[in-house]
């Protein structure tokens, strides 16, 4: 049966052997029997740059490199790797795609998003978020050495998860109804239906309903990887399935 994998948020890096070796397990049982894979964002937990080298990333690119081969492999940008980038394509044969994304799949539309853009009442990420996705700020960024940009990232990484720490799981950093309108409205005006949402980030796996202009639609939050927990969303024709890792 025809099928494409959704995922997003796997967040890997050299803390995270357990998830690399999950993800790894994840391409060689996919490789060959599906039709396409969608990374939504945060693959990586920081990215400093496509000339960054180090023997993590090595080993993920070539496996990407091996696998994309073989089946349409597709990355969008997150708030932790916003700065992959040509070389980042060039090195795994991946294409990066933008934010958000309509795609067709077995002859049905899906909005595809990372999903930070939705989370509108948390306005100090926000401006954040817009200057980082600036192509005059990347170039300075990308300019300053990799010792510096390291630091850098390790400091907006500690900030983050202070923040989580001090205030948990808030609804300041979950998707609001204005930001999921905002988003989807584009892409419902003059159609006959609405397509299904499909977006990560907000670590809050479910499925949600809507309705916009009278259409209706599903808006599904991709499951986060962490030490525990692990999934993805699997779309075929007629269906939309929700599959759980264990880690």
């Amino acid at each position: 049966m025809s099928q494409t994998i959704l995922m997003a948020d796997l967040h890997l890096s050299e803390e995270t052997p357990k998830l690399n070796k999950l993800f790894k397990q994840c391409l060689n049982e996919w490789q060959g029997k599906i039709d396409a894979l969608y990374i939504l964002g945060d693959f990586f937990e920081y990215w400093i740059g496509d000339d960054d080298s180090n023997p993590f990333i090595e080993t993920v690119l070539s496996q990407l490199k091996a696998f994309a081969q073989h089946t349409p492999t597709y990355v969008m940008h997150g708030n932790r790797d916003f700065l992959l980038g040509d070389g980042f394509e060039a090195k795994t044969g991946v294409k990066i795609i933008t934010d958000p994304s309509l795609v067709n799949l077995y002859g049905k539309e899906y909005v595809l998003s990372h999903g930070d853009i939705l989370c509108t009442d948390d306005l100090p990420y926000q401006q954040f978020r817009a200057q980082s996705r600036n192509p005059a700020w990347q170039s300075v960024m990308l300019s300053k050495p990799l010792a510096e940009r390291k630091v850098l990232a390790m400091q907006l990484r500690q900030m983050s998860e202070g923040v989580k720490a001090a205030n948990g799981k808030t609804s300041i950093s979950d998707a609001t109804e204005v930001g999921v309108e905002q988003l989807m409205k584009p892409f419902i005006e003059g159609k006959a239906s609405a397509p299904t949402f499909i977006h990560g980030h907000t670590h809050r796996p479910d499925i949600h309903e809507h309705s916009i202009a009278g259409h209706a639609f599903k808006r599904y939050v991709l499951q986060d990887w962490y030490s525990e927990k692990a999934g993805y969303l699997v779309v075929s024709e007629g269906s939309v399935d929700v599959k759980e890792l264990t880690v």
